[in-house]
């Protein structure tokens, strides 16, 4: 059985894949001091309540924008699940030409968000990555991450404007019935999601215009099913994109 840790800037998910399909995910906010032994107490409480043990996994992949806590999610694959990870941008191959100037500054969310669309959707296509940051990647038509764009994320954003403005409420995201709010809420609510959805129709637009060639669009991440149904630029919505690709690059370099 496969345990695959994907660890963004919020949270960090859990994965467990028995060599069919994923029978169990857990989400925990991402911390980057928390220890291999609280990591293994919380994760040994979530998997004896799925009926699944810490020894009954045989490998391990990780990939992490975290680099701090990269040590501790390698001590606890090596001291509890008594299996050397495979660590996305240290000794796991990707499989993937990377195009751009300086390939080490490439994420590793989004080269594994690179990996799991093109083996999905092939290419060449555009990858939204809605979470702490929302990125717009260029994928080739033979796989190769070309590039793209990194822009602050919807909760970001919406907390930068309650932090900064003192009369500006904290408030939910949510799909506004209108565009125009008669309150201070819904102005703020509208302001963000149209905003975004504003942002994201934009980009793709000059992404595809720049390149000259026709692209699917894929989102993923954590907030893109609100953006479900609200714009016609997007092709396909994948909540379970990331940890595909990292089922893919494990594949890719053990053979299974």
């Amino acid at each position: 059985m496969l345990l695959a840790i994907e660890q963004g800037n919020t949270n960090t998910l859990f994965a467990c894949h028995d060599g069919k399909e994923w029978i169990a995910q857990w989400r925990a906010a991402t911390e980057s001091t928390r220890t291999a032994d609280e990591y293994a107490v919380w994760l040994h409480q979530l998997l004896s309540m799925a009926g699944l043990k810490l020894d009954g996994f045989s490998a391990c992949i990780v990939s992490s924008v975290v680099p701090q806590s990269i040590f501790n999610l390698r001590n606890l694959a090596r001291r509890y699940l008594k299996v050397e990870p495979l660590i996305v941008g240290e000794n796991a191959e990707l499989g993937i030409p990377v195009r751009i100037d300086k390939p080490s500054e490439a994420g590793a969310d989004r080269l594994v968000n690179a990996v799991g669309a093109f083996a999905a959707y092939g290419g060449p296509l555009i990858v939204i990555d809605s979470g702490t940051a929302t990125t717009f990647d260029v994928i080739g038509s033979d796989g190769g991450f070309e590039g793209g764009v990194i822009a602050p994320g919807i909760n970001l954003s919406m907390e930068a404007l309650h932090q900064a403005a003192a009369k500006l409420p904290r408030v939910a995201i949510k799909k506004p019935l209108k565009v125009v709010g008669t309150d201070t809420v819904g102005a703020m609510q509208s302001g963000v999601f149209w905003g975004y959805i504003a942002l994201i129709e934009g980009l793709i637009s000059r992404i595809k215009a720049e390149r000259g060639e026709p692209l699917k669009v894929v989102a993923t991440g954590g907030v893109a099913s609100l953006f479900d149904g609200a714009t016609r630029s997007i092709d396909h919505f994948d909540p379970d994109l990331t940890i595909r690709g990292l089922l893919e690059i494990w594949r890719r370099n053990t053979g299974a």
